[in-house]
């Protein structure tokens, strides 16, 4: 068996502002079998139902890829498309102490 690449890798918050990349079908699997048992949901047994249905060759691996964005949007973990940007802008003070 090979493992399937996704397209577009899903990217999961792992931890306070940790980013894991899912990019493929063993690490879909890794990342379910490392989730803690009583945070586990209906949306999670859909998602590894998928990635063994997927590694049977039963679904695609865009149908696995879509069930674990589920169980990872349910789960509150999926990480945003859109990333803030934050600029720094410096800021000339007078004499005062207030920007001018």
């Amino acid at each position: 068996m090979r493992d399937q690449m996704f397209f577009t890798p899903v990217a999961v918050s792992a931890g306070l502002g940790v980013k894991r990349e899912i990019a493929c079908l063993s690490e879909m699997h890794e990342f379910l079998t490392e989730w803690e048992p009583s945070r586990r949901s209906v949306s999670y047994g859909g998602a590894v139902a998928a990635v063994e249905a997927a590694r049977a060759g039963d679904i695609s691996v865009a149908a696995a890829r879509d069930a674990f964005i589920t169980f990872a949007n349910t789960a509150g973990i999926l990480w945003p498309e859109a990333q803030p940007i934050i600029s720094v802008k410096p800021v000339v003070r007078s004499f005062g102490g207030f920007a001018s």
